[in-house]
C-alpha cells in the first residue's frame, strides 16, 4: 500500500467517524445540516452517506415530502439504524473467552466473559463461547440473526487462510484450523481468526484520533502475548509468530514454560506468574482483587515482586524497541491497572536500555488504554476495516453457499 493510498483510508475513515458521531450525538438530520456540523463539503459528505446507506448503517429517518413546496428532489432526513446488522468479536484466552457485540453504529451493545481451566479441549471452548454469545443475545435483546461478520482472536500464531504464507504445525494449545467455519456455520456470517493480542495491538493503535505508525504492544494475562504495528501496518510476520514477546526468553535458568522452553518472559509475567511469586514471598494473594488489596496496602513483599517483573518486562521490551524504534510502547491486560507500578518499573527500564539512542523526544511507554476486552474489541475493528494498519489482510471466510457479500473492503 502505497503511503498516498494509506493516508487516504485514514482521512476517509476519520470522516466517516464524525458523520457517524453527528448523528449519534445530534439525532436525525439533513445532509446538509451533517455537512456545516462536521466541517465537510457537501459532495464528500453525500459520498459517505451514500457509502454508510449502502452498508446499511444509517437510513433515511424521513423525508420532506409531505410539506415541501414546489419542485425538486425531497430532502432527506439521516440517522443511524443500529438494528440493521451486529459484529462479534471473541477473544480466545488461555483460561476465559471474552465476547463483544457492536451495532452498525460501531457502538458496544453488549459484552461478557465465561471462564474455563487451561487445557480445556477447544470443542467445550468453542461451546461454551457460543452459550456466551447467545445468553448476552437474549440479556440485551441482541438478533443474531443481523449478525453480519465474526472477529475471533485465539492466543498464539494463527495464519488463516492468507494466500503465499506457508502453513506451520499446530499442537494442542493453538486454536484448531477449523474454528472459522465453526463460527461461519454457527452464526452464518463471514468469520475472520488472529492473534488475539495482534487485535489488542490494533484496537491500541486506533484509540487515537489518529492512529499510531510505530507501536508495540503487550498484554500481560492469562499468559503473555504482543503485537506489532510498523510503518502503519498491523504486523503478521512470515509464520504468524510477529510480536510473540511472551516466549522471548527473559530468565535462562527460569522455570518451564507450557511452549516447552525454559524461561519465557511468560513464566515471569504472565497474572498467574505474578500471583504466584506473590505467594512465594509471603503474600497471600490468590487473585487480583487480593492483589490489589495488597498494593493498596503498600506491602513491601508484593512491591518488589511487582517491580522485580517490571524490570524484566523491561529489558524484553528495551531490545524489541531497540530493534524497531517505536513512537509507543503499550503495556495491556487487567493486572497493568491494577497493579501500575509495573508499567512505571518497566517504562524506566525500557528507557534505561535506550540510553545510548538518541532522540529528541523519549519513547512513550503507557498502560493500555482499554481493558481485558481489548481483543474482542480490536477484532470488531479488523471486521470494520475503518483502519489502514490493515492493509492487504487476510480475506474472511463465509459460511457455505454464501456470496462475496458477506467479505470485508479493502479499501
Amino acid at each position: 500500500m502505497s503511503r498516498r493510498t494509506g493516508l487516504h483510508a485514514l482521512t476517509r475513515s476519520m470522516h466517516e467517524k464524525r458523520v457517524l458521531t453527528a448523528l449519534r450525538t445530534g439525532g436525525a438530520m439533513s445532509r446538509a445540516a451533517l455537512a456545516e456540523r462536521v466541517g465537510l463539503s457537501r459532495t464528500t459528505v453525500s459520498e459517505i452517506t451514500g457509502d454508510l446507506l449502502a452498508r446499511g448503517a444509517i437510513i433515511v429517518a424521513e423525508t420532506d415530502a409531505a410539506v415541501r413546496v414546489g419542485s425538486g428532489r425531497p430532502a432527506e432526513r439521516l440517522c443511524l439504524d443500529p438494528s440493521s446488522g451486529q459484529f462479534l468479536g471473541v477473544d480466545f484466552g488461555h483460561r476465559r473467552v471474552q465476547v463483544a457485540v457492536a451495532d452498525a453504529a460501531h457502538e458496544i451493545i453488549a459484552g461478557g466473559v465465561s471462564r474455563y481451566a487451561d487445557g480445556t479441549p477447544w470443542d467445550e471452548r468453542l461451546e461454551i463461547a457460543f452459550a456466551l454469545t447467545e445468553r448476552l443475545a437474549r440479556e440485551t435483546g441482541t438478533h443474531l440473526g443481523a449478525l453480519q461478520a465474526v472477529g475471533i482472536g485465539v492466543p498464539g500464531p494463527y495464519i488463516g487462510n492468507q494466500p503465499g504464507v506457508p502453513e506451520i504445525s499446530w499442537n494442542r494449545r493453538l486454536a484448531p484450523k477449523g474454528i472459522d467455519t465453526a463460527f461461519a456455520e454457527r452464526f452464518g456470517a463471514a468469520v475472520i481468526v488472529d492473534n488475539n493480542t495482534r487485535f489488542a495491538a490494533l484496537a491500541e493503535a486506533i484509540s487515537h484520533e489518529t492512529a499510531v505508525s510505530d507501536l508495540v504492544y503487550v498484554r500481560l494475562s492469562d499468559g503473555v502475548g504482543g503485537g506489532l504495528v510498523v510503518a502503519g501496518r498491523l504486523v503478521t510476520g512470515g509464520r504468524g509468530f510477529a510480536g510473540e514477546l511472551g516466549h522471548v526468553t527473559a530468565d535462562p535458568n527460569g522455570t518451564n514454560c507450557r511452549c516447552g522452553k525454559r524461561g519465557c518472559l511468560e513464566t515471569v509475567a504472565s497474572t498467574p506468574a505474578i500471583l504466584r511469586a506473590c505467594r512465594e514471598r509471603g503474600a497471600a494473594v490468590g487473585s487480583l482483587d487480593d492483589l490489589a488489596e495488597r498494593v493498596a496496602g503498600r506491602d513491601p513483599a508484593v512491591e518488589a515482586v511487582l517491580r522485580d517483573v517490571g524490570a524484566t518486562l523491561g529489558r524484553v521490551l528495551g531490545a524489541t524497541a531497540m530493534v524497531l524504534n517505536p513512537d509507543e510502547v503499550v503495556i495491556g491486560g487487567e493486572i497493568v491497572h491494577v497493579a501500575p507500578v509495573i508499567v512505571e518499573q518497566a517504562a524506566a527500564t525500557l528507557r534505561f536500555e535506550l540510553f545510548s539512542i538518541p532522540a529528541s523526544e523519549p519513547v512513550v511507554v503507557r498502560a493500555g488504554q482499554l481493558r481485558d476486552s481489548d481483543g474482542a474489541v480490536g477484532a470488531i475493528a479488523a471486521l470494520f476495516h475503518q483502519s489502514p494498519l490493515l492493509a492487504g489482510y487476510a480475506e474472511a471466510t463465509t459460511p457455505a453457499g454464501s456470496g462475496p457479500s458477506h467479505r470485508r473492503s479493502t479499501s
